[in-house]
């Protein structure tokens, strides 16, 4: 197995000449290397060593509590030690303060190395988000530093066994009494429900408060320690069997009079919890990107080693030589690096905070891209391999067990498509999108973004004069995810040279959009087509 190598400078490049990280005034680029280096050499020489016994070994239920991987525990302590649960915090609380963007390259990283523990760990700063925004100043003070200082980890619960991307059908009911708060229901599907690495878990709980539909939801804290320090009425009834993530304890949970207490306002827990749901999205996007590249890390080290065939003098050739081998190479590379300027544009709009609206849109076509470009590279990467792609030992088949979830949780690809469609086409996230986009043909002064452009604007109106666009859904967001990639590979294109391999770059990239082009012009016929 090939180890974990960092992609340290293609994910600075992308977030300093790509997305344009250098317009954030709480992003400092010589800051952001030696903390991105700092956390590189922690993933590649701690945090992925235990990745493939974790997988092996999983996560076991002991007396009613999650055991997680031998060594999990032990690296978790490290992880704490050094600082890094507190990233982003802020330093009021015990945090360093550090924006979005500082956790936009660790996280990358972290997934790359060991997708199973972030998934675990990587909940912390939403949470803490959700507490800063709606939050009393008394929970800030008690909750939020012993997240930062890695003591308490945390859990978003939300599906049950009858309510998935449904929410009105949520059942798990929150009750006031005298001693206040009390939850009691079920939760499934719930990363690091429990686990043995962190003193204390906090689980964030949608609950209902009444029967008025999602309007009836309020979002609670559930501390896994009770007022009188004995556990909560919170307990495992199983770990999820799953094809991958097996490091990564997925539970569902029994709440029986568990005690808690309400964050925000009673009946408006949809929009708490989308907070740190949108934290959690945003995470979800980089950890396709992270399998992507790992895909390429692995199969191209692999192609320019393996020797097979022949090549145009008749000479031995490395499989890298060959042109099928080449073509998936560079698709592989291509859906890393578009996914990930993608990602750290959606990071950096946000982190602005000057284009709200340009967030909502890119949010969910990050989503999507992104995870499935994860699976995508991994599909590729193991054919690159051929036969030992197959096997575990070369890891491309954990790549791809473990980032096939990214395309169904934190909302499944198909309702960000439905998304899209409707609510999204409808409002003025649609305008502000359209708007970069031209912003973008004038800046670059390029031709084909323009006609581009036009292609996805007579989409739209085909899509909007429909009276239900769902089924136009699947290929208006490949539309706009390719119109999107088209202005950010121009822009690759143009600063190539900031990156260290300026050659793969311009390669990559021109490839990308000489590809990419007719895949517009196909979905655009196709929602043609339906119409």
């Amino acid at each position: 197995m090939k180890a974990f190598k960092a992609p340290l400078d293609d994910i600075l490049f992308s977030l300093n000449h790509v997305a344009g990280a250098g317009d954030v005034a709480t992003w400092d680029a010589d800051l952001g290397a030696e903390i991105g280096q700092y956390f590189a050499s922690f993933a590649e020489g701690e945090i992925a060593p235990l990745d493939a016994s974790g997988d092996r070994q999983g996560c076991r239920l002991e007396d009613g509590r999650v055991a997680m991987p031998d060594g999990f525990g032990a690296l978790y302590q490290s992880y704490a030690e050094q600082g890094w649960p507190g990233l982003t915090a802020p330093e009021a609380y015990g945090g360093q303060g550090l924006g979005a963007l500082m956790l936009a390259v660790t996280s990358e990283l972290f997934s790359g190395a060991n997708h199973s523990l972030q998934m675990v760990t990587g909940l912390v700063p939403g949470a803490i988000r959700t507490l800063m925004r709606f939050g009393t100043d008394d929970q800030k003070t008690r909750h939020i530093p012993p997240l930062a200082s890695g003591e308490t980890l945390a859990t978003m619960c939300l599906t049950e066994p009858g309510a998935g991307s449904d929410l009105s059908r949520l059942r798990c009911r929150a009750v006031q009494g005298d001693d206040g708060w009390r939850i009691n229901g079920e939760k499934i599907f719930i990363s690091g429900g429990d686990q043995d690495m962190s003193a204390h878990i906090l689980h964030l709980v949608l609950a209902r408060t009444s029967d008025n539909g999602v309007k009836g939801l309020s979002l609670f804290l559930c501390p896994c320690t009770g007022a009188d320090g004995r556990r909560n009425g919170v307990s495992v009834t199983r770990i999820e069997e799953k094809m991958g993530l097996h490091a990564s304890p997925t539970c569902q949970l029994a709440f029986d009079s568990a005690e808690a207490e309400l964050i925000g306002t009673e009946g408006r827990g949809l929009a708490a919890m989308f907070t740190m749901m949108n934290h959690a999205r945003a995470d979800v996007a980089l950890q396709g990107v992270a399998h992507a590249a790992r895909a390429y890390d692995i199969a191209a080290s692999y192609a320019a080693e393996r020797v097979q065939g022949r090549g145009a003098d008749g000479g031995s050739a490395v499989l890298a030589a060959h042109a099928d081998v080449d073509r998936m190479l560079r698709e592989i590379d291509a859906l890393a690096m578009g996914g990930r300027a993608m990602a750290h544009l959606a990071c950096v709009t946000m982190e602005a905070g000057e284009n709200p609206d340009l967030v909502e849109f890119l949010t969910p076509v990050a989503k999507v891209y992104c995870t499935e470009a994860g699976t995508r590279a991994a599909q590729l990467g193991m054919q690159v391999l051929g036969g030992y792609g197959y096997l575990q030992e070369y890891r491309l088949e954990q790549t791809y067990r473990d980032a096939r979830i990214t395309a169904i949780y934190e909302g499944a690809n198909g309702i960000h498509a439905k998304m899209l469609v409707t609510r999204l086409l409808a409002s003025p996230a649609a305008e502000a999108f359209e708007t970069f986009v031209q912003g973008e043909a004038q800046s670059q002064q390029d031709d084909s973004i323009t006609t581009s452009l036009k292609l996805w604007q007579g989409a739209r109106d085909t899509v909007r004069a429909q009276p239900d666009p769902s089924p136009m859904a699947h290929d208006f967001m490949t539309l706009t995810s390719e119109i999107l990639l088209q202005c950010l590979f121009a822009r690759m294109m143009r600063v190539a040279d900031a990156h260290p391999s300026p050659e793969r770059i311009k390669r990559t990239a021109g490839q990308a959009l000489q590809r990419g082009r007719p895949m517009m012009r196909a979905a655009a016929e196709l929602i043609t087509a339906a119409a």
